[in-house]
Parts: structure tokens; C-alpha cells; sequence
């Protein structure tokens, strides 16, 4: 997918999301500043900074909130995966939204099972996120982070992803 394409996608999920009401995004905390449970949500997230796949995120009992993401494929002797973790602090939140700022870490590997071919596989990064209800209990987060690879450079990319949350 290039990249105009991934961009009018991102911005048509944010605007079907903001319309839709639900669960989202934890208890609001217009009038109470902290969350008194534990949020959980599965679901699939894909990012520069923090890897793609299978991710699990947990909302604690304050403003904070992680998420780990994973993701493995092998076809012959060709392997890809990435693992990556990412902490969020949210800034505000109503019912149908939140926003957050967030950093987080990840690896990539790619090539022969014996040797990685990419130039930076490590990252960490710093930026901010926008998470939006998409339907009930279900979820759709967008971030910008400023991006560190191991190689030197630095860039500001994009992440997404979507999350079912259990109560």
C-alpha cells in the first residue's frame, strides 16, 4: 500500500470513528481524574516504532496504560517477525475519544533465519495518539511518533491500530 493510500485510509477510519458512540475508551473522566478498574483489549496493531501483529493492550487503574505487540511469519528459510512494547499517559479523554502521549520500543528482523538484512532493526520512540470508538467495544488508535532506528535515522511515522476491550 503506498503511501497516499494508507493516509486517506487513516483519515476516513478517524472520521467514521469520531461520529460512532460506545464503549470506548474507559469510564469518562470529566469529573473524576482516575479510573477505578482494569481495561483490557486484544487486537492487531502495526507501526514502525513498536512492531506489527497480534497486540494486547492493558488500561491500569490511573491515566497509564501499555501495550505489547508481536507478529511471526516464516515461509521457507525467509524470516520476518517484530516485538515491540509501548506506554501511554492519557492527557484527555471523553466518551467517544481519548488522546495520549506515548513511547515506546520495539525489534525488527528480516532475512535468513540465521542473519537480520535490515540496517536498523532496533527503535525507540516519543509522540503523541488518538484513540476513537469504532463500534461496541472495539477501538481505533492512531499515533504520530518521532522515531529512533539503530542505524541513525530519525523519523516521524505513523502507527495504527484496533482493539476489542473486555470488561
Amino acid at each position: 500500500m503506498d503511501g497516499r493510500r494508507l493516509v486517506v485510509t487513516l483519515l476516513v477510519l478517524c472520521g467514521i470513528a469520531s461520529t460512532l458512540k460506545g464503549q470506548a475508551v474507559l469510564p469518562d473522566r470529566s469529573r473524576d481524574k482516575e479510573i477505578h478498574e482494569n481495561v483490557f483489549g486484544l487486537g492487531l496493531a502495526g507501526g514502525p516504532m513498536s512492531g506489527v501483529g497480534l497486540s494486547f493492550r492493558h488500561h491500569l487503574p490511573t491515566a497509564l496504560s501499555y501495550q505489547i505487540v508481536g507478529g511471526i511469519i516464516k515461509v521457507n528459510d525467509r524470516l520476518s517477525y517484530s516485538i515491540g512494547a509501548e506506554v501511554q499517559y492519557d492527557l484527555v479523554r471523553s466518551v467517544i475519544s481519548r488522546f495520549y502521549v506515548g513511547g515506546g520500543a520495539g525489534y525488527f528482523y528480516s532475512g535468513s533465519s540465521s542473519h537480520n538484512e535490515m540496517d536498523g532493526p532496533a527503535r525507540i520512540g516519543l509522540g503523541i495518539g488518538g484513540e476513537y470508538v469504532a463500534g461496541p467495544n472495539l477501538d481505533v488508535a492512531v499515533e504520530l511518533m518521532f522515531t529512533y532506528f539503530s542505524d541513525g535515522t530519525v523519523l516521524p511515522l505513523p502507527q495504527i491500530g484496533i482493539h476489542y476491550y473486555f470488561y
